[in-house]
């Protein structure tokens, strides 16, 4: 038995220097909405595609990039990497293929973080 229960939901947080303009990177590359700006707080939601889990968005003049890589399932990477890229959207590195299990591709926002790209390959 667990010590607290938790909920169906997940709140991935990271540090940014501009929610604004961070909250609108997420919205015009991975297609997240906006849930709100808590500008008094220096926080920002955004939906993912992923139902129960939403990306916050901590304001700080030095923020700590790479402070956590959130992995989005994808049905099509090689689609998705090639469109980011054309965006300017920089990846580190190629993109990684364990045959017949997964195939990955990290990337970061503007401040530096951290995200993956996953496709199922079973």
């Amino acid at each position: 038995m667990a010590l607290v229960s938790l909920e169906d939901t997940i709140t991935i947080a990271m540090s940014v220097s501009d929610r604004h303009a961070s909250a609108q990177w997420y919205q015009d590359m991975l297609g997240f909405e906006v849930v709100y700006h808590a500008d008094e707080a220096g926080w920002s939601e955004l939906n993912t595609k992923t139902n129960g889990v939403t990306i916050g968005l901590g304001e700080h003049t030095k923020p700590a990039p790479g402070n956590c890589v959130p992995v989005f399932g994808i049905s099509d990477l090689d689609s998705a990497r090639q469109k980011l890229e054309q965006a300017n959207v920089k990846f580190d590195g190629e993109t990684d293929v364990v045959e017949g299990m997964v195939k990955t591709a990290t990337f970061y926002d503007p401040d530096g973080n951290a995200l993956m790209l996953a496709q199922d390959l079973t």
